[in-house]
């Protein structure tokens, strides 16, 4: 895809401007304010082409081949300006972003599998992509870095020319120096990636010809942040300029505090919804996905100076009459026993139903948030079952159990990082998961069904013997009652064996009683070095 016409539409927009100023005695009506994607293709024409060459039909040279999300070409203008020299004002920067995303951007099929990257989701363990071509490409970054651009084979061999130029040694680091690593980039890989990950595609074609979504109005949230609980509340959002919006939240917690905020926004691609404004006088950042329609987004914010520290979230329009249940509290329902759980959705109406043996007592509603004991009967069935609101369901949203056969901690694995004054430490929040078993009545096979987060006491240990002689668990940091690690400060310890640093190798222990059965779970958590301070904060 060349560069879009929109580029030459601008100069050949801005050469007729000048015309008409040249009659005499001609008022002019004054020309309609630019967007900021007209301000973006501005600055790409007067910026980039400085070095990528036009051709005959606009396109620029490298630029015009690649797709990127709008992280991905923040951070192309950012290597621009660190390696090339280029100037940009932050207003042109978030401009050329918004310019970019949207004409050279990724369509939501293209993006879903890898939305950890972007929402800065920790702890994700990448897996199930090609493992050859993971070995040449995620030695050193994230695979999703990889299979959040596009290009064609012959624009990823040039990608391999540009990282060898800037990281010359490359070739001579592990799972590179056991391999004709040039060849093989210049030829398999590149052919692969040119195969996995496209440039031109009919679905983007499509994408790209189909119209914006206007997503002003009133939209009911849900959110979960591991180790504190749900929140949920309306979010008024208010359209300020094309793609760009006001938004003021009204949410409350699980503990009844009532928080208010107002923070901007910016769509691009026509469904990258990105957020950021402060709340306590801290900034966070909000990453999200529009469905293609515009009636529901998904996504993540965090903090920007501790981007592991976050809320998962689901958005709804509240004002199109939509009947939609969208989390429950409490999911585990023991046999023989009554639980207060809590519907969170919206426009909620009708009866409500858990299912054959759950007799359900409402006692308080609204169409937004319904209050429920649910009594579940000695002999109901085990398992997952489905939330029934009216004509409206959330499915295997709840689960039957008579007894908590295991503990799982989540996530199994984990990193933290050391800190000081000038940088920031690295968290790590974890989750006691409980498990019944299916079937087979063996804890630990395919047939077993989540139960859902439980109440647990935490503790620490060293992972292995090195890890116990090194004493990893007096000095790598310390687990608070809710299940956040808190490493230690950076640096070495004089009161370590050789003086070594605060780094450890740890297991979390989760510790769950189920009537008079206590039953625990573990995680392996890696306490290592500070990171450097360009990989901290907002994308």
């Amino acid at each position: 895809m060349r560069l879009p016409a929109s580029l030459k539409a601008m100069v050949i927009a801005a050469v007729l401007l000048a015309l008409a100023g040249c009659g005499e005695d001609k008022k002019a009506e004054a020309p309609a304010p630019l967007t900021l994607r007209d301000l973006g293709a501005e600055v790409v024409a007067r910026e980039c082409s400085l070095c990528h060459r036009a051709a005959a039909d606009g396109s620029l040279s490298r630029l015009s081949g690649i797709r990127k999300t709008p992280e991905g070409w923040e951070m192309t203008l950012a290597r621009m300006e660190s390696t090339r020299g280029v100037k940009l004002s932050p207003q042109d920067r978030r401009a050329a972003v918004k310019f970019l995303a949207d004409t050279q951007g990724l369509t939501p099929p293209e993006t879903a599998p890898y939305r950890y990257e972007l929402e800065r989701r920790p702890h994700v363990v990448e897996s199930g992509h090609n493992a050859d071509v993971m070995s040449m490409c995620a030695r050193c970054h994230a695979f999703a870095r990889v299979a959040l651009q596009r290009r064609d084979a012959e624009e990823w061999r040039l990608l391999f020319h540009t990282h060898l130029g800037l990281w010359p040694t490359l070739e001579y680091q592990a799972l590179a120096r056991d391999r004709d690593w040039w060849e093989e980039a210049q030829g398999w890989v590149a052919t692969a990636l040119g195969k996995y990950f496209p440039y031109d595609t009919p679905a983007w074609r499509e994408w790209a010809a189909a119209p914006a979504v206007d997503l002003q109005g009133r939209w009911r949230f849900v959110g979960y942040m591991p180790g504190e609980g749900f929140a949920d509340g309306i979010m008024t959002v208010t359209r300020n300029a094309i793609d760009e919006y006001g938004v003021a939240a009204e949410e409350q917690t699980t503990g009844g505090a009532a928080i208010n905020v107002n923070y901007a926004a910016i769509v691009y691609s026509k469904y990258e919804w990105r957020g950021r404004g402060k709340l306590d006088n801290r900034e966070f950042y909000e990453v999200a996905a529009l469905n293609a329609d515009g009636v529901t987004m998904t996504g993540r914010t965090y903090w920007i100076d501790a981007p592991e520290v976050g809320s998962n979230f689901v958005a709804v329009r509240a004002d199109r009459g939509l009947q939609r249940p969208l989390a429950v509290t409490n999911e585990g329902l023991k046999r023989g026993a009554s639980t207060e759980i809590t519907i969170l959705g919206v426009g909620m109406k009708g009866e409500v139903s858990l299912g054959d043996g759950v007799a359900v007592r409402v006692t308080s509603r609204s169409e937004d948030k319904i209050i429920v004991m649910a009594e579940v009967a000695t002999d109901a069935t085990l398992g997952r079952r489905d939330v029934r609101v009216g004509d409206a369901v959330m499915a295997q949203a709840v689960a039957v159990y008579d007894k908590i056969d295991r503990i799982e901690v989540a996530p199994g694995q984990a990193t933290a990082r050391l800190g000081s004054d000038k940088i920031a430490p690295v968290s790590a929040q974890f989750e006691a998961v409980a498990y019944a078993s299916g079937d087979d009545g063996i804890a630990g096979t395919d047939d077993d069904f989540r139960i859902g987060v439980v109440a647990a006491a935490w503790d620490i240990a060293p992972y292995d013997a090195e890890a116990a002689r090194m004493k990893d668990h007096l000095y790598a940091g310390k687990i608070t009652p809710r299940g956040r690690f808190l490493p230690s400060e950076a640096g070495r310890n004089p009161e370590r064996l050789y003086g070594a640093s605060n780094a450890g190798d740890l297991n979390v222990i989760a510790t769950v009683t189920d009537g008079e059965r206590t039953l625990s779970g573990k995680a392996r958590l890696t306490v290592t070095k500070p990171l450097p301070p360009m990989q901290r904060g907002g994308a």
